[in-house]
């Protein structure tokens, strides 16, 4: 199933959740920073942190199941290579946002501290783990490598995003009012139209119906 344009939902998931991964991306780094003495300000920022996490891990979840039901096609005027990356880009970042907010929640069990994992400071999450400071190192050091990467492709993912709007593709005016124009994008999913076929189509609107 091919869908029309991006629907509401889908955009608010989408945005919700680049919204979400900056800021945890950013906590992540302040809570470190921050000095043990204020323990009070630290615990907080580590619970916002997880909490961010599991809502990213949540919503990437929904995402995964609406994405199963059909997603609108490729902007029209793309090489099939250029789709293939777009795709793979696509996939890349669907499993980072599942699989890092995972690993930081197997970094909170095997911490050496037994420090708990409050969601948004009400709803306790067990630790399936046991604490394992060995294990624990490693798992940190994969869960930030994974956390820059997520970071690095979205912020590409973005980049691609403008190039595709400055060429005249509507990528950017779908995800943010949800309206794709008939011309910038190809409703069945194909790519590649040609530069003539669509001035032909622009010419010809009753082509279109």
């Amino acid at each position: 199933m091919v869908e029309a344009g991006w629907a509401l939902p889908r955009r608010l998931l989408h945005w919700g959740s680049a919204g979400l991964v900056v800021a945890g991306f950013v906590l992540g780094w302040v809570m470190v920073a921050v000095p043990f003495r204020p323990l009070l300000l630290k615990f907080t920022l580590y619970q916002a942190h997880k909490s961010i996490g599991l809502l990213v891990l949540g919503l990437a979840v929904v995402r995964v199941g609406l994405l199963v039901r059909g997603r609108p096609g490729w902007a029209v005027g793309l090489s099939a290579w250029e789709v293939g990356l777009a795709r793979l880009g696509h996939a890349g970042l669907l499993g980072l946002l599942i699989v890092v907010p995972v690993l930081g929640y197997l970094v909170a069990s095997t911490a050496a501290l037994p420090v708990p994992t409050v969601f948004l400071g009400v709803l306790r999450v067990p630790h399936v783990l046991a604490r394992d400071p060995a294990l624990f190192a490693v798992l940190r050091q994969v869960h930030r490598a994974a956390a820059c990467l997520l970071v690095l492709l979205a912020a590409g993912h973005g980049v691609m995003a403008v190039v595709h709007h400055r060429r005249g593709l509507g990528v950017l005016r779908g995800m943010w009012a949800g309206r794709f124009d008939r011309v910038g994008f190809d409703r069945a999913g194909d790519c590649g139209e040609t530069a003539a076929s669509l001035q032909s189509r622009t010419a010809h609107p009753q082509r279109n119906v």
